[in-house]
């Protein structure tokens, strides 16, 4: 049987099976507690967690549904814990749901807090996350496969750049360095076989960001910024969280190996600022074909692609390649998405560790919600 099939029995057992019955022990349940048991029932979150038995110490509360319910903060749009807790007290369908005994009071919002640094330390959401990928790709391939990023606004204290004079000064060492024939970071990730090391030496700091968007317009941000790897269905395939002030190309190769270590696909699909021999040498070696929009290094080079540009208009004239360039539309679909339903515009969360958990656990959210709209 295969995954697709597995997946269509699994949402006719909880539509016609579960939701009777949980209604019958908790009462009428909502629209959102419906897609709550959805997503939990094939995530199963809590299989991830190590259970811990006659252990030395203060006993650990409930950590299952305490992980559960970071999930239902994503679904019902709670922007912080102390919301999640306050409404959790008050609503004995998501108590019951989430795992709590639904006659006592919730663990406080510092448990939360604590349980929450846990899940951090030991990268839940995003085992969680990877499984659940390797699962749905199994037995299939994606086609295209779009990589970007997005910025990530937080509530941090940013490290202060360096002066003008030192900045000057880092420049004129680093291009000595590429004249004596130092490799930079996109060379030493391409001879680098062991992905943790690579993602470990991506600075991952809060600092000052700025990018320009689709329409030309340039943003300046202080925060992270979200690097996604996205299939044709808009599922993110593979993510990273680094400093703001990371370029787009020196994490292209590390999310390139974690995408295909999940799945397998033909083409990746980029845009100029990928436009380096080192990223379309290691997509080759991966057994896909780039197609990365030209990067013009010079202003003549800018005059000839929009000469070109012309030209093809007039002519309505199109590359296999450019028809394909035009399928990126997913990411920026992943982008609004996880930004406006899924976490992403509301982190109060600080430090590397625990940002990159909450933005996997909604990651993991909408991965889950996108499977299971396509077997509806």
């Amino acid at each position: 049987m295969s995954f697709r099939d597995s997946l269509s029995k699994f949402w006719n057992e909880i539509q016609f099976n579960l939701f009777p019955k949980l209604e019958a022990d908790l009462g009428e349940l909502t629209p959102e507690h419906k897609k709550l048991i959805s997503i939990l029932e094939l995530i199963r979150i809590e299989d991830f967690i190590p259970r811990i038995r006659f252990a030395e110490g203060r006993p650990i509360k409930e950590r299952n549904a305490i992980a559960r319910a970071n999930i239902a903060k994503i679904i019902f749009k709670f922007a912080h814990t102390k919301q999640l807790v306050k409404y959790l007290n008050k609503d004995k369908q998501l108590r019951g749901i989430c795992g709590f005994d639904i006659y006592k009071k919730v663990p406080s919002e510092a448990t939360f807090s604590r349980a929450f640094k846990e899940f951090a330390n030991s990268s839940l959401p995003e085992k969680v996350h990877e499984v659940l990928i390797k699962e749905i790709y199994n037995d299939e391939i994606a086609c295209n496969v779009v990589v970007d990023s997005t910025p990530l606004e937080v509530r941090e204290k940013h490290i202060k750049k360096d002066s003008v004079k030192n900045r000057k000064i880092a420049k004129q060492a680093k291009r000595k360095a590429q004249k004596s024939g130092e490799l930079n970071r996109r060379q030493k990730q391409l001879i680098e076989e062991d992905l943790d090391k690579m993602i470990q030496d991506l600075p991952n700091l809060c600092d000052k960001g700025m990018k320009k968007d689709a329409r030309g317009y340039t943003k300046i941000w202080k925060g992270y910024k979200l690097h996604a790897a996205v299939d044709d269905h808009c599922i993110p395939l593979a993510v990273l969280v680094t400093s703001a002030s990371l370029n787009d190309c020196e994490a292209a190769i590390p999310l390139l190996s974690k995408s295909h270590k999940v799945a397998n696909n033909f083409y990746h699909l980029m845009d100029a600022a990928y436009y380096h021999p080192e990223i379309r040498e290691h997509s080759i070696s991966l057994g896909c074909i780039p197609i990365i929009d030209q990067c013009p290094h010079s202003s003549k080079q800018k005059i000839e692609k929009e000469a070109e540009q012309d030209r093809k208009k007039l002519l309505n004239f199109q590359t296999a390649e450019d028809k394909r360039y035009k399928e990126r539309l997913p990411k920026e679909r992943f982008n609004a998405m996880y930004k406006d339903y899924n976490g992403g515009s509301n982190i109060f969360y600080r430090g590397h560790s625990k940002v990159s958990c909450h933005v996997m656990f909604g990651v993991l959210t909408l991965s889950a919600a996108i499977i299971i709209k396509l077997i509806q």
